[in-house]
């Protein structure tokens, strides 16, 4: 274990990305970061937040995650998945628009949640378990909407200078939702050991992450049909992030954060993908092997 960080800043390098990485061992709490309590932009990553403090409310009482939800297209928040990208009205469970808002990251089924359950409610879940570097700071729309204005008149096409992406307020953990890789994994930790909410809801949780359509970042490091990877990514300009959960046949269940960022603005860069998924792969090998060599005595 003790080379697993230099070959997981190795693969960074490699990939032309600056990167953060924690990754915790469930059961153990055996842990492995780089740059670990590092403060990032959370990106679509902090719909885990929301999801967590939506079943936090239903288990209290606040809510039904039955209840139905007019879903106009009128202000819909924009996005290229889900309800941001249809046209029509339509009407949904609150659970149904999580499952979009985790599945596909669907940025309009977020904002819902947002209304009904509340920015302070989502800071009040995450201060409840501890997590005191991770705070919501706006609407998935105002940060789409900050980027919007801070890229000015050339809109979308003006992302591509450098100059322009390095102005963007949503890429400054200081004035965005923000978190650190420890603090993520906590949160993940948490939910896989039912202490974030009732069995029920942590099952509910458990279920809608493993319903990610998205392959090419953590699960890419594991490409096994006996492993099983439950996550959710984030994206903005230059940022990649994906943190969750890979279990092993053999009950071995760790929790991974990766959030990167790269110099280069092209909208498609495989290798800063692929990277999520190799260095989450040399961090759970190595704890997962730490476990195996560890006497069941001793554990």
């Amino acid at each position: 274990m003790p080379d697993a960080p230099d070959r997981i800043r190795a693969a960074f390098a490699d990939a032309g990305v600056t990167g953060r990485l924690h990754a915790l061992d469930i059961d153990s709490a055996a842990q492995l970061g780089v740059d670990a309590d590092q403060l990032v932009c959370t990106a679509s990553v902090h719909k885990l937040c929301l999801l967590v403090a939506l079943h936090d409310r239903a288990a209290t009482g606040d809510l039904d995650l039955t209840e139905p939800v007019e879903c106009s297209p009128d202000g819909r928040t924009p996005g290229p998945t889900g309800l941001a990208a249809m046209l029509d009205a339509t009407r949904l469970s609150l659970r149904d628009l999580a499952y979009l808002m985790m599945a596909v990251s669907d940025n309009a089924a977020a904002d819902l949640l947002l209304a009904r359950v509340g920015l302070d409610a989502v800071n009040r879940t995450t201060a409840r378990l501890g997590l005191e570097t991770t705070r919501a700071v706006h609407t998935f729309g105002a940060m789409l909407a900050s980027i919007k204005e801070d890229a000015g008149p050339a809109g979308v096409q003006a992302l591509a200078d450098p100059h322009v992406v390095a102005r963007l307020r949503a890429l400054d953990p200081a004035r965005t939702n923000h978190s650190t890789p420890r603090d993520m994994t906590r949160l993940l930790r948490a939910v896989w050991r039912d202490e974030a909410c009732p069995p029920e809801h942590g099952a509910a949780i458990r279920r809608v992450m493993a319903l990610q359509v998205w392959p090419h970042r953590l699960a890419s490091g594991f490409p096994f049909d006996d492993v099983h990877v439950a996550g959710k990514t984030g994206s903005l300009p230059t940022l990649r992030n994906e943190v969750g959960v890979v279990e092993y046949p053999d009950g071995g269940r760790y929790a991974v954060a990766v959030f990167t960022r790269t110099a280069r603005t092209a909208a498609t860069l495989p290798a800063a993908d692929a990277v999520i998924g190799t260095a989450a792969r040399i961090a759970v090998d190595a704890l997962h092997n730490r476990k195996r060599d560890v006497p069941p005595s001793a554990r």
